[in-house]
C-alpha cells in the first residue's frame, strides 16, 4: 500500500513542478511581449525555446477548442485548473486508499 501512496505523491509532485514551469513560462512570456526581456540574448532565447517546448504539447489542444480571444492566451490558465484538478483527484484516491488501508 505504500507503494501506490508513494507513486501518488511522486504524481503530485509532478504536477507542482509542471505548474511552476507554466507559471514561469507566463511570466517569461509577459516579459518578452512588453520588451523588459529581448530574445536577441542568448540566454533568454534558450530558456524561452526550451519553456515552449516543454509546455506547447500541453496548450496546443486547449487552443483548438478555445475561441481566439484577440491576442490574449487563456491555455495557460485552462492547463493550470486542470492540474488542480487532477491534484485534487490523486489526493482524495490516496486519501481514501489511505484509510482503507488502516480499517
Amino acid at each position: 500500500m505504500n507503494i501506490v501512496l508513494s507513486l501518488f505523491s511522486i504524481a503530485i509532485l509532478l504536477l507542482n513542478v509542471l505548474w511552476w514551469v507554466i507559471i514561469v513560462q507566463a511570466i517569461l512570456s509577459w516579459l518578452l511581449a512588453f520588451n523588459v526581456l529581448n530574445v536577441s540574448s542568448p540566454a533568454v532565447r534558450q530558456i524561452s525555446l526550451a519553456l515552449e517546448k516543454l509546455t506547447a504539447p500541453l496548450y496546443r489542444p486547449i487552443r483548438r477548442i478555445l475561441p481566439d480571444f484577440g491576442g490574449i492566451d487563456f491555455s495557460p490558465m485552462v492547463v493550470l485548473l486542470l492540474i488542480l484538478v487532477i491534484q485534487k483527484l490523486l489526493a482524495g484516491a490516496a486519501m481514501d486508499i489511505a484509510t482503507s488501508a488502516t480499517v
